[in-house]
């Protein structure tokens, strides 16, 4: 019979669950409720949460992170995205794809994606529509080669260790990984043909927004479009004029000009400055006073704190020193005004930065920065080398010499402050708060669910019902929750909240609970369906303008290839 406590516990796991489903956009603020309804009800004590904060599998995943802003600014992401597609298609498919896999085996896949995008929108060789949904899928894939791979494989490494066992190796991942990797590939490399090709667009950035306003004093006033210039532009092209809150489209030759008038552009984004030739034409982002001519492309990070927000309400200048100039967002045609429109995952916005922008602390969170102004100067000269060096030396060090990993990082981290390749600014910019918060928030709901006997109970549950069945049964149903939570909520979150469960379950059944760790951490980092379920899905989502249907045809077969390799190849690597 549950007591008062475990029924209670069991509410706050319910709650915790749906609140990532309905919140997914805030994972950290789900598991914080959850860690301080566990600290209330006297569940965990501060002395664990304070332990749990200070985890060495966490601070190895907070150190990987922060020295992995220096390895970004080197020069090797960009030089060998220049070089992987040719004339040879097959070869470049292939290229493309093991490279993307082998660089996210020991690098940020995130970083390794949104280095690529650009190279593979302009290349000619290769329709972009048929390699960036790829891309993304040799990205996840190349995450569960090694330890570092994935934040997933770290955060399930931090939960083991909490527990008072040994963590987990550099290269325990890599014989499934490779399976799993080499399979899906060849899987991809059939199916690619079933995605649409993206129309070739060299100048992509003829889909931005721009909107004038007609002040009062312009000479444009009174005289018609046609007469105006208006439609003879070569770059941009009128589409729209809100008038008075009514809306004229499409917009005839001979319509005239009023005060007041929002013109609304589309077109080449670098010919923007066009229209300051006209007479009483503002831009948007001349109300906050900023200069024009600093220009600054960034696409909206899921989880940004503007998203649901107008570009009027988000407060630009307040929260970034910089003012919106346009906006696009890939399959989606934009309507109205621009102060009115509200902010998506994934559009691209072209902003005038102040003076201030390089230095808000806030950037890394909201934005991916494609061009223009970046957070700080790109390493070069022998930086540029020993950042990347010492970076390989550090794993090879942990691999071959079997120091701890975070040890080796320790000292990395302190000569990359040493040589001047990071800075205090830099890492107080894009400290991992979110993710330091959910895995500390997700290893105290751990411990809530253990100091209560809830962990056991449900290990019980599964013991009793698996009494005439085989272990396998329990190992299947791990992996396959594992897979569908990530791919209704998020990898990270995903690994947290099953990791517990599956842990005492091993326990209960009295067998190895390592096959049941690596369906976690497996089935956390399979999101091939959904195009939400992962960073990079969502990048390249609006990237490549896919359509849902298009990540399920292509995930579909993907997903089901990834969970039958790596279900078979768990048990034979580690046994129960």
């Amino acid at each position: 019979m549950l007591t008062l406590d475990q029924w209670m516990m069991i509410a706050i796991f319910i709650a915790t669950f749906i609140g990532l489903i309905k919140f997914q956009n805030v994972p950290e603020r789900v598991f914080a409720s959850a860690t301080m309804a566990c600290l209330t009800l006297s569940f965990v004590s501060t002395e664990q949460i304070f332990l749990n904060a200070i985890n060495p599998g966490l601070i190895t995943l907070i150190l990987l992170i922060t020295c992995s802003f220096a390895f970004e600014r080197t020069s090797f992401l960009r030089i060998f995205a220049n070089r992987l597609i040719s004339k040879a298609i097959k070869r470049s498919y292939l290229r493309t794809l093991l490279t993307t896999a082998f660089a996210s085996a020991i690098l940020n896949n995130t970083a390794v994606v949104a280095t690529l995008i650009t190279p593979i929108k302009n290349n000619k060789f290769i329709n972009p529509g048929r390699l960036l949904l790829p891309l993304s899928y040799a990205a996840i894939l190349g995450g569960t080669l090694t330890l570092v791979g994935t934040s997933t494989n770290l955060i399930v490494n931090s939960m083991l260790i909490e527990r008072g066992l040994d963590g987990l190796k550099f290269f325990d991942f890599t014989l499934v990984g490779l399976a799993a990797m080499f399979s899906c590939l060849l899987v991809l490399l059939v199916m690619i043909r079933v995605l649409p090709k993206k129309a070739a667009d060299a100048k992509h950035d003829k889909h931005y927004f721009v909107e004038a306003e007609v002040v009062t004093t312009s000479k444009l006033i009174g005289s018609s479009i046609e007469e105006n210039g208006l439609r003879s532009m070569d770059s941009l092209f009128l589409v729209e004029i809100i008038r008075q809150e009514h809306l004229i489209s499409p917009v005839t030759p001979d319509e005239f000009i009023q005060a007041g008038d929002k013109l609304i552009f589309t077109g080449d984004i670098s010919k923007v400055f066009v229209l300051q030739q006209f007479d009483g034409l503002k831009l948007f982002a001349e109300q906050d006073g900023l200069l024009r001519d600093n220009l600054t492309e960034v696409i909206i990070k899921p989880g940004s704190a503007i998203i649901g927000l107008t570009l009027k309400k988000a407060g630009f200048r307040a929260r970034f020193d910089a003012a919106v100039v346009a906006i696009r967002r890939e399959g989606s045609t934009l309507s109205g005004k621009l102060g009115e429109l509200v902010i998506h995952s994934g559009d691209f916005l072209v902003l005038a930065v102040g003076n201030d922008f390089v230095t808000r602390t806030n950037l890394s969170k909201n934005f991916f920065i494609l061009t223009g102004v970046e957070p700080d100067n790109m390493l070069f000269g022998w930086r540029d080398k020993f950042t990347l060096f010492g970076f390989l030396a550090a794993i090879i060090a942990s691999v071959i010499f079997e120091i701890a990993l975070l040890k080796c990082l320790i000292f990395y981290l302190a000569a990359l402050f040493a040589f001047n390749c990071l800075s205090i600014n830099e890492i107080k910019r894009r400290f991992p708060l979110e993710i330091w918060l959910i895995v500390v928030s997700a290893l105290t709901l751990a411990s809530a669910l253990e100091n209560t006997q809830v962990s056991v109970f449900i290990a019980d549950l599964v013991q009793d019902y698996l009494q005439d069945k085989s272990v396998i049964v329990a190992f299947i149903a791990v992996f396959v929750i594992s897979l569908v939570m990530t791919e209704v909520i998020t990898n990270n979150a995903a690994a947290a909240l099953i990791f517990p469960i599956a842990y005492n379950i091993a326990i209960g059944l009295g067998v190895n609970p390592l096959p049941f760790i690596m369906a976690v951490a497996f089935g956390a980092s399979g999101s091939f369906i959904s195009p939400y379920g992962y960073q990079t899905n969502v990048m390249v989502y609006n990237a490549g303008n896919y359509r849902v249907m298009d990540f399920v045809k292509v995930g579909v077969p993907v997903s089901l290839t990834y969970s039958v390799v790596v279900m078979y190849m768990i048990p034979l690597i580690f046994p129960f």
